[in-house]
């Protein structure tokens, strides 16, 4: 009996029963601000998953993935703002307020929902497939890539920042009210809000956990082992490591636009710096080379951060490094490492039990 860790079979089970329990969740619960609250960590799940596909099986450390989750959440509050202008008063109060006369250029493609929504994920995945083909062309990998995407993160916080007549500046866009998608409103503080974003992190891990099972997760995962022998075997090192970034950064983006339609806000907080860090830590808690133990690394932290963080306030960042560093220290590979322990004892003890047998030989089965 091998380790159950590994067993492909098992790995869907074990997802299956995540997605149930999260499932049950909104039937249990009748707190709507709960249920929003919960949401928001799916969005945080779909961001570590994002940062697990990329650094996790891709190798490629990316500390500026806010740069993809601020880009989609601009463009998300952009369509919901530009949902509540009329005709005859078809300028936001943003740029009202800067003494911009004019709808910008800029903001026209926000005008209608559907362009609105295919801009705010395709800029983002856009960005990540020309920055990625520049960089992994030119060979920049590992440390220099992760301060690459850092400073790129930095210019784009700058931009919107300064842009205050274009992007709101430090206050940000508040879009006044809910996403509608045709004549159907989605409430933020329903259930309805909670299943979108379950089905948007139930359909983004699964075709994430196929991408790792296929055949091009399998030379993308041995160009993270070993890029110049992939390369010396004919591959497009650069095409690879360019497609795994760009699909990172759409799921991001995705992130992106659930976070405004549920908060109902975006500020150049979500390019922060910090933010974009703590999506790597959500991943490497859980474990980066696992799909699902990145998602509830997420959970783990952002739940302690909600409830922990009111106790005991600033303290809380001392008990996160703490623990941080307890989890870097001893369990290099995250929690999932834990499991996969776990499940390798079960493993080794039927080994055991079954070679103890006389001869070796396992017993008849019963008639």
């Amino acid at each position: 009996m091998g380790n159950l860790y590994y067993n492909k079979t098992a790995q869907w089970i074990a997802y299956a029963a995540f997605f149930a329990a999260l499932a049950i969740i909104p039937m249990r619960i009748d707190d709507d601000f709960l249920l929003n609250q919960l949401a928001t960590y799916g969005v945080y799940g779909l961001l570590a998953l994002s940062i697990s596909l990329c650094w996790g099986f891709g190798g490629i450390l990316n500390l500026g993935q806010g740069i993809a989750f601020g880009l989609g959440a601009y463009g998300m509050a952009m369509t919901m703002q530009m949902q509540s202008q009329t005709v005859e008063n078809p300028i936001p109060p943003i740029m009202l307020n800067n003494g911009l006369d004019y709808l910008p250029y800029l903001w026209w493609p926000f005008q209608n929902t559907a362009s609105g929504l295919i801009f705010a994920l395709g800029i983002p995945t856009l960005f990540c497939a020309v920055f990625g083909r520049i960089m992994f062309k030119a060979r920049v990998s590992g440390a220099f890539f992760a301060i690459m995407t850092l400073a790129m993160l930095s210019a784009f916080y700058t931009i919107i920042l300064d842009q205050q007549a274009y992007t709101g500046g430090v206050n940000g866009i508040t879009p006044p009210s809910p996403l509608r998608l045709g004549s159907f409103e989605i409430d933020p503080y329903s259930s309805v809000g909670y299943w979108v974003v379950f089905f948007a992190l139930l359909i983004a891990t699964v075709v994430a956990k196929l991408i790792t099972q296929s055949s091009f997760g399998l030379v993308t995962q041995a160009i993270r082992d070993d890029a110049e022998r992939v390369r010396f075997l004919g591959y497009s090192v650069s095409g690879y490591e360019t497609v795994i970034y760009s699909i990172s950064g759409f799921i991001a983006a995705i992130a992106g636009c659930l976070w405004v339609m549920l908060v109902q806000y975006v500020s150049p907080a979500q390019l922060d710096v910090g933010f974009s860090i703590s999506m790597v830590i959500w991943a490497a808690i859980g474990g980066r080379m696992s799909l699902i133990g990145s998602i509830i690394g997420a959970f783990v932290i952002q739940g302690g951060q909600s409830y922990l963080g009111d106790a005991f306030l600033s303290t809380w960042l001392l008990f996160l490094g703490g623990f941080f560093i307890l989890v870097v220290r001893f369990l290099p590979n995250g929690l999932a490492s834990l499991v996969e322990a776990g499940l390798g004892l079960i493993a080794t003890k039927s080994k055991t039990a079954t070679s103890h047998e006389p001869n070796g030989a396992k017993p008849f089965p019963a008639e």
